[in-house]
């Protein structure tokens, strides 16, 4: 994991399937726990996709808080 990872869990969002146009880090768990059982696709989104998984997982979604505020702050990135 990059730190920049972080950063791409609260701009990014799904770009396919039932919850296209959602940020990552805004996925329901379990649509993240689906891919865990099925596979992430083999991508960078498939490695976000894991990576926000385990944070999901781990209970630690409130780790991006700050990240989510410091995203709105400056729409013109």
């Amino acid at each position: 994991m990059k730190a920049e990872d972080l950063q791409l869990l609260v701009t990014r969002t799904m770009p396919f399937g039932k919850h296209k146009g959602v940020t990552l880090a805004d996925l329901p768990g379990n649509y993240l726990n689906w891919f865990a059982r099925e596979g992430f696709p083999k991508n960078e989104t498939g490695r976000l996709l894991q990576l926000m998984h385990e944070i999901d997982h781990n209970g630690l979604s409130d780790l991006l808080k700050p990240l989510r505020d410091a995203s709105h702050s400056f729409p013109f990135k």
